[in-house]
């Protein structure tokens, strides 16, 4: 494999808050890291963008003092540093918020954003009304709406993830990292945290911005960094370059390819709006396979609802509104107080998942690793999980069965690994969750109910990612997307229904809406901050 070549680089006048100089890191016998190099200013949003594997996750743990690096130095402020551990790093002001979080979820949000560092007594008691307001202080003059009261545990995955933020932010921080940091966030809620962002580079400090989200490169950054294979592949001024330069760079010689693949792929989302009326009215001919009337239950608020064969229809809101509750109520999470579910005509009232995986339900929850896989087990395991009747005779598992159906799921989605005995806790966020895709891929669902489904992944997988869920509603499965990427729902959805409240307030044919804007317009603004956080 060549070694990457830089297609652009800049440079400032002004001494950098943190130089990564010629860095290398190796794990066995894999280069993880080539000689890298990485600036960031003072006051500086500096987004660092590569596949999944191309190496930033390892800077970011060299940074964080995890991993310790083999050659090259690293400055901070001018001075040589290699950490020891992440209490060294975090001494020396770098904060980094990882996608997996690190949040105490018995504790609530105030205590967790000053865990650590809690006001005390002099007898060591914590100070709860001190740290209360101190929190509530904060939160206030930064518009975030979290109640510090409230337990972690009881929050959405998105209240989760901004809390962790908040815990960087509140600390005495010269380098924040944020890896990933809107990937369950709806328009409103990005908006709240780049103004948090904003607050901090205007105290002089320095953000790494970590992102598969492209667009949010030109909304909060002034500089990117590109990763590939390990090694720069370019650096440029944002103001400077167009989405187009920086997928190039970020995927390399596979670019036209993959162009040439997103054309055909995307006929659907460019052709015109006589073309996807009609394509929606011949999907609407036939019966729709999943029908909820007058849903209720405890989150949930009379659902009318209905998906049709080979139609990808897309559930729409804010954080809390209701969306991954419907797909949990569908899948047997939820149990169901009122109204009715009909799969294929026939009642669906599913008491567990199990209920719905044997009626042909499936779901790719929000947290692949806390909900859609067991990260210790294989690749193989973890396919044959749900699949157990179908892989067992006599109450023992054919392992030989099991195992090529494994391989022949991983081929199919193009699952980068050794082999399928690979546990996946060692696959880049794209592959892992192309293997849960893959748990539904043999037989093909039913119905296919998709929370999230790119969360993490880059703008290679996600292609790919969006190739199988055409593949699906091709092959005759509905499919239902909860996503918070707008621009998603547009490129994969037939129609989409807006839900408020646990309602769905409206639904919209795709061919009726031009741009993402118009969607985000269509969602109501966020409730009180009590109600949101709780």
């Amino acid at each position: 494999m060549s070694a990457p070549v830089a297609v652009a680089a800049v440079s400032s006048p002004r001494s950098p808050l943190i130089r990564v100089t010629g860095v290398t890191k190796k794990f066995g016998g894999v280069q993880a890291l080539r000689g890298v190099n990485l600036e960031v200013l003072p006051g500086e949003v500096h987004a660092l963008l590569g596949e999944n594997g191309a190496g930033k996750s390892t800077l970011i743990k060299i940074l964080s003092g995890v991993h310790a690096y083999d050659e090259g130095s690293i400055e901070i402020d001018g001075r040589k540093v290699a950490f020891e551990s992440p209490a060294k790093s975090r001494e020396a002001g770098v904060a980094v918020v990882y996608q997996d979080l690190s949040l105490v979820e018995s504790l609530s949000v105030g205590a967790n954003l000053m865990l650590g560092r809690e006001p005390r007594t002099r007898l060591g008691f914590v100070r709860q009304r001190e740290l209360m307001a101190q929190v509530s202080a904060f939160l206030r003059a930064h518009n975030i709406p979290l109640d510090p009261r409230v337990p972690v545990d009881s929050l959405p995955f998105a209240y989760r993830q901004m809390t962790e933020i908040c815990k960087a932010l509140m600390g005495d921080v010269r380098v924040l990292i944020l890896d990933e940091p809107t990937s369950a966030l709806t328009g409103g809620e990005e908006q709240i945290l780049f103004d948090a962002i904003r607050t901090v580079t205007a105290r002089g400090v320095g953000v790494i911005y970590v992102t598969h989200r492209l667009n949010e490169v030109f909304r909060i950054s002034q500089r990117v960094t590109v990763f590939r294979d390990g090694a720069n592949a370019g650096q440029f001024a944002t103001a400077e370059t167009d989405m187009k330069q920086l997928v190039a760079a970020i995927v390399g010689p596979r670019h036209a390819a993959m162009q040439a693949r997103q054309e055909t792929s995307t006929g659907t989302a460019a052709r015109t709006t006589q073309n996807a009326q009609a394509q929606a009215h011949a999907i609407a001919r036939d019966p729709p396979v999943l029908t909820l009337s007058k849903v209720s239950n405890a989150r949930l608020a009379s659902v009318d609802f209905s998906v049709h064969r080979g139609e990808v229809h897309g559930l729409a809101g804010l954080i809390g509104s209701g969306r991954t509750e419907i797909l949990q109520t569908i899948f047997g999470l939820l149990p169901i107080h009122e109204g009715t579910i009909e799969l294929d005509g026939q009642p669906l009232a599913p008491r567990r998942p199990a209920d719905a995986i044997a009626r042909g339900v499936a779901l790719v929850p929000e947290d692949r690793h806390l909900q859609g896989l067991v990260l210790d087990h294989s690749i193989e395991r973890n396919l044959t999980l749900p699949r157990l009747p179908q892989f067992s005779r006599g109450g023992w598992l054919r392992a030989q069965a099991a195992a090529q159906q494994a391989r022949i799921a991983m081929k199919q989605l193009s699952v980068k690994a050794p082999d399928a005995s690979t546990p996946a806790k060692f696959l880049s966020g794209g592959n892992q969750q192309k293997v849960v895709f893959a748990k539904w891929n043999h037989p093909r669902p039913t119905l296919l109910l998709l929370d999230e489904p790119t969360v993490g992944v880059d703008v290679g997988a996600r292609e790919e990612i969006y190739g199988v869920v055409h593949d699906a509603a091709r092959a005759g499965t509905g499919v239902v997307v909860v996503s918070s990427d707008l621009d998603e729902l547009l490129r994969l959805c037939d129609r989409i229904s807006i839900v408020v409240n646990g309602s769905i307030e409206r639904t919209v044919e795709r061919a009726q809406i031009r741009h993402a804007e118009e969607l985000h317009h269509l969602i109501q603004l966020p409730r009180p901050t009590e109600e949101l956080a709780t």
